[in-house]
């Protein structure tokens, strides 16, 4: 997959929620702050529905999200790519790491991972606090996997990741325009080791968050990538993908979380208050943009 950026084409910035569930002020708020940077850059503003997780995603949150922008104020261009509809764009782009040898099936279960670290307290973790997979599936023998695969056993693919840096062939980095948790800014190096041996496609839709987003920036032309903080040491797997498929690099663009009165992000599996909430108890959108610092 060989991808160009066109320098001589309009900065492109993009919007894009997962619907499994209705939007909060911490997405109004980066909503906002990409429309923003798209006001400063002049450049073009794009919603993407990221939606491959079928089994929590659904219409009616997918209808939300058009309702809740549209009410805050945003305005994007259509048509509106909705990543379910591109899995096989994301199985091509596996397919190309499988050719390069940097990715392996995994076929150890959740309880089984879980299991192997149990009571381990030196066990090392990723930035999110996961404990980092333990190699269960990686090392098993050729005639083993063939004989897993033509079997169907379920397997998620992971990316192995000193095998992948080592073909990268070279130091990695990328420009960050805002700052990341501890105030990185600037162009900064990457280190995907410490994400260990993630997984590039899951075992029900063979495909992840890090492959389809790089992908998916990639054919968009996206220039500039803003979102939260929360993301910004995924930024390290996500460059590492893009050298290994030749795709280009955007500028990173984080943004602060907002969070409760008790330094809690917010987000939707806390049941934080939805924008719809906020509307239909009266709060305008103008309130909203207010509180969130856009006037």
């Amino acid at each position: 997959m060989q991808l160009e950026m066109n320098e001589t084409v309009p900065p492109v910035v993009r919007f894009a929620p997962s619907p499994n569930g209705r939007l909060h002020l911490g997405h109004a708020y980066s909503a906002l702050f990409t429309q923003q940077v798209a006001r400063d850059l002049k450049a073009r503003l794009l919603l993407r529905i990221e939606d491959i997780d079928l089994a929590r995603c659904q219409q009616r949150f997918v209808d939300g999200i058009y309702d809740d922008l549209g009410w805050i104020g945003l305005h994007w261009e259509k048509p509106v790519r909705r990543q379910s509809e591109h899995f096989a764009v994301y199985e091509d782009a596996l397919s190309t790491l499988k050719r390069l040898g940097v990715v392996y099936p995994c076929f150890a279960t959740r309880k089984e991972i879980a299991e192997a670290v149990a009571g381990d307290l030196e066990h090392p973790r990723d930035p999110d606090g996961a404990p980092l997979y333990p190699g269960i599936s990686r090392d098993l023998a050729c005639d083993e996997i063939t004989a897993l695969l033509e079997s169907d056993v379920p397997h998620a693919w992971r990316l192995d990741v000193e095998r992948a840096w080592n073909i990268a062939g070279a130091e990695l980095s990328f420009v960050e325009l805002g700052s990341g948790p501890r105030g990185e800014t600037g162009e900064l190096e990457v280190i995907p080791q410490v994400w260990g041996d993630v997984v590039i496609a899951r075992k029900d839709i063979k495909t992840s968050y890090h492959l389809s987003v790089v992908v998916d920036d990639a054919l968009q032309g996206v220039s500039h990538v803003t979102r939260g903080q929360d993301l910004f040491y995924a930024t390290y797997i996500h460059r590492l993908l893009q050298k290994l498929l030749s795709l280009p690099v955007p500028y990173y663009f984080h943004h602060p979380l907002v969070r409760d009165d008790a330094q809690r992000k917010l987000s939707k599996s806390a049941g934080d208050q939805s924008l719809a909430a906020l509307r239909s108890a009266g709060v305008s959108a103008v309130e909203v943009r207010r509180m969130l610092g856009f006037v």
